[in-house]
């Protein structure tokens, strides 16, 4: 006999199980290790940019339905900037691939999220976690000392060498 805690847990496994079967592979190497499923489409075509500043709200979960994190309940946007190794790997990926208003739920694999080590006391080692996403903005990176806009960097594809060239160094732009 199963009790009410285990069946739920069984039921929300089952229902990752459905969700992953939907949805779409971000990761570059195919491996399935961050899915995504759009639960509401975005505003419009634009993506975030390697080094954006961008505002999200999320949720995080365990695959048995037991909160983690989230944002919403301290009722603070979380920022970060993209790319840049500040967040998980899972969604440096995922929410690269989002636009402005869209929410859609991460899946993420153990060596896309907190892998081996899991996060203790909150995340087991191994876990695949489950992330209810919104994409509130993001804006380009402000070069500028008083941080005015006055100059925007905005990064479409990251390169190779060097982010900064010599003087006389040959630039390609």
């Amino acid at each position: 006999m199963t009790t009410g805690s285990e069946q739920k847990g069984t039921e929300r496994e089952a229902q990752a199980a459905e969700l992953e079967r939907n949805a779409a592979d971000l990761t570059p190497s195919r491996d399935r290790g961050v899915l995504k499923v759009v639960k509401k489409a975005g505003l419009d075509d634009k993506t975030p940019m390697i080094g954006d500043k961008v505002f999200v709200h999320y949720t995080g979960t365990l695959l048995n339905g037991k909160i983690f994190d989230s944002s919403r309940e301290r009722n603070e946007q979380f920022v970060f900037d993209l790319g840049k190794g500040q967040v998980l790997k899972a969604w440096d990926i995922g929410v690269a691939s989002m636009k402005k208003g869209e929410v859609c739920q991460l899946i993420c694999k153990p060596n896309y999220a907190y892998g081996a080590a899991g996060s203790p006391p909150k995340v087991p080692p191994n876990s695949t976690l489950l992330f209810e996403v919104e994409l509130i903005d993001f804006k380009g990176e402000d070069l500028t000392d008083c941080e005015d806009g006055g100059i925007i960097r905005r990064i479409r594809k990251k390169g190779h060498g060097y982010s900064t060239p010599n003087e006389g160094a040959a630039v390609e732009v």
